[in-house]
């Protein structure tokens, strides 16, 4: 196996292709990642291309060698992750390389998950194939960030998203809220929640707007719905109690009261105790749960909690130009406990985009190197 070197600018309009390929399925392969792959002929001709659609079905190389045919043999697969080695759902993928007689792998990024982790480029490699890996790693990386996110630290990519006036303001001082951002704003929302597999928010987001937190259709099956209460202090009737839209999970500590959990049974919800009812325990129980990518939609003090706690890794603010005032007004982030400008949080590589009359402004708080 070799890096990526100079000599290798040939396979960089292929690994962009197969980057392409792997995004179509963004939201869909949860727990597994996103992969794209292309096989060319002895000659460099295209002969083959997939992608994971889905978790449990035919991985990219799969697909791709399926529609190659026998014109793989002898060829060059390009594919934007390190091919498996173990028995998972589907078969190792490298035994399908060999088979398939692939001369040569070009890779992305090698798998950081440990039941892979390089094991699948020296399989290869023992068995007489040409590994070159490397070929715009860091576009991989950024495009897996969530999955490799979850492998390495054991919780999912977290995203913070709020809507905010001009003056910073969430709400109201008597809570209205709807609408503070515009309808392409909103329809820029819902296509965020179809890319993730969780929507959070804690019980009083729930009492005060009754929210659906769906993608309206933008993905199926929709993103689970997840609701955070220590207490159980939530109402009978809500939008989000419906699991004919989208599935419901109440997540709450230990002291809630009986009534308030057969309640919930009552309503057909699934329902998980937390030993500690905080951000950082529920990240475990989604990460378990296979997700790699879920959406804070919270109020205040649920959201510095969720930040406090590293439970998130990017955050997306959308900014309408309006001025709501009053003091008491509601804004995005409770008390983070800062009492020096030394101690604040400074945001570095700020990206922004309009959408409409309001604008969007998105950073990653971690660097993708570390730990995705």
């Amino acid at each position: 196996m070799r890096a990526f070197a100079d000599a290798d600018q040939r396979w960089i309009p292929w690994m962009r292709r197969a980057l392409e390929l792997a995004a179509l399925a963004d939201g869909y392969t949860s727990p597994n990642p996103l992969v794209g792959a292309v096989v060319l002929d002895p000659s460099g001709t295209l002969v083959g291309e997939g992608f994971h659609a889905r978790a449990g079905e035919p991985h990219a190389e799969v697909g791709a060698l399926a529609q190659a045919g026998d014109a793989a043999r002898g060829g060059t697969i390009i594919v934007t992750l390190e091919p498996c080695c173990h028995h998972g759902r589907t078969p190792p993928c490298t035994d399908a390389l060999i088979k398939a007689g692939i001369a040569r792998v070009v890779v992305a990024l090698t798998d950081p998950d440990p039941r892979v982790a390089g094991g699948g480029l020296k399989r290869l490699r023992d068995a007489g194939v040409e590994v070159i890996s490397g070929v715009l790693e860091a576009e991989a990386a950024q495009q897996n960030c969530a999955f490799v996110h979850r492998v390495r630290t054991g919780r999912p990519w977290g995203l913070l998203k709020w809507a905010m006036s001009l003056d910073g303001r969430t709400a109201l001082p008597n809570g209205a809220s709807q609408w503070i951002s515009g309808s392409t704003a909103r329809t820029w929302v819902h296509r965020l929640r179809a890319q993730c597999d969780a929507v959070i928010v804690g019980g009083g987001t729930v009492r005060a707007d009754d929210p659906l937190l769906t993608s309206r259709g933008l993905r199926s099956p929709e993103p689970l719905r997840v609701v955070l209460s220590r207490r159980l202090d939530l109402p009978d009737q809500a939008q989000i109690w419906d699991q004919s839209v989208a599935p419901t999970l109440v997540v709450h500590g230990q002291d809630a009261p009986a009534e308030a959990r057969d309640r919930l049974e009552a309503l057909g919800l699934q329902r998980e105790v937390l030993p500690a009812c905080e951000p950082e325990s529920l990240m475990v129980v989604l990460a378990q749960r296979g997700c790699n990518r879920v959406l804070w939609e919270c109020g205040p003090e649920l959201a510095a909690a969720a930040l406090q706690q590293a439970c998130v890794q990017e955050l997306a603010a959308v900014i309408a130009p309006k001025l709501l005032g009053g003091e008491p007004a509601r804004t995005p982030l409770g008390h983070l406990g800062f009492q020096a400008m030394e101690e604040v949080v400074v945001l570095q590589g700020l990206c922004q985009q309009r959408l409409t009359d309001d604008l969007l402004l998105q950073v990653t708080l971690s660097p993708l190197s570390d730990p995705c």
